[in-house]
């Protein structure tokens, strides 16, 4: 049986592996080559092609992560990455330049699926919210185990200020905040999220979940919280799922 490989594009990298979904994990190890610069859509083609070469042949889909909004394979924003993105239809570029099917997620909502199909929220239903700690937050919002894309949570208002610029990682590392000052800050986010959405649980991922014990218990919140599972994996599993998702509903 042939892998869906999934790609996981970032801002200083872009890593690569064949995904057993199966086992919801790399079926060889990852590839990972730095985000050219200019990271536009031609220069990145050039290297998803390297990275899927890396692999033994097959035609098999190919699942893409993108940091930015993404509607029907369209790129409607590009926050960290070339601005020549933005109204790009990548599942065609992307398709037209490996010579297979390509399919592009946000890579929140990669994550988020991921971790419902294989990771700490497999097996709930209701709503579950994946928020991801990082240079931002990042969300995937997954109802009975069907994504709701393009959330977008860390951009919300709370008490004047975008809620990512008060809570996510970088602000903990920018501020110098203890663990207690920052879980204060993820208390008052995820209160808000509870009022908006009455979430059944919440899996919080991003590199800072390998940190859990440290704040996990300090945020006081009525909801079930739990770190997530698949940590770094979790961006390229979650794209070839979507890949092989899409595939399925092309036959």
């Amino acid at each position: 049986m042939e892998h869906p490989i999934g790609i996981d594009f970032g801002g200083t990298g872009i890593k690569g592996a064949p995904v057993d979904l199966e086992r919801g994990d790399f079926a060889q190890d990852r590839v990972r080559i730095d985000t050219p610069k200019p990271a536009d859509p031609q220069s990145v083609a050039a290297v998803f092609q390297q990275i899927v070469d890396s692999f033994p042949s097959s035609t098999t889909p190919v699942g893409v992560t993108v940091p930015g909004i993404v509607r029907r394979g369209v790129v409607l924003s590009a926050a960290n990455i070339d601005k020549s993105w933005i109204r790009e239809d990548a599942d065609a570029i992307f398709t037209e330049a490996l010579g297979r099917e390509v399919h592009v997620v946000n890579d929140a909502d990669a994550a988020g699926l991921a971790e419902a199909e294989f990771g700490a929220a497999k097996g709930r239903d209701g709503l579950v919210m994946v928020i991801t700690l990082g240079t931002g937050i990042g969300s995937a919002l997954i109802w009975d185990g069907e994504l709701v894309p393009n959330t977008e949570m860390g951009h919300l208002e709370i008490d004047g200020a975008v809620a990512e610029s008060r809570a996510a990682t970088s602000a903990r590392e920018r501020e110098g905040l203890s663990w207690e000052a920052w879980s204060e800050r993820l208390t008052g986010y995820f209160r808000h999220l509870e009022r908006l959405f009455t979430p059944d649980l919440f899996v919080v991922g991003g590199g800072v979940s390998k940190s859990w014990e440290k704040f996990g218990h300090l945020i006081e919140i009525e909801t079930e919280i739990i770190p997530a599972k698949l940590e770094n994996r979790a961006g390229i599993v979650g794209a070839a799922l979507v890949a092989h998702r899409k595939a399925g509903q092309d036959d």
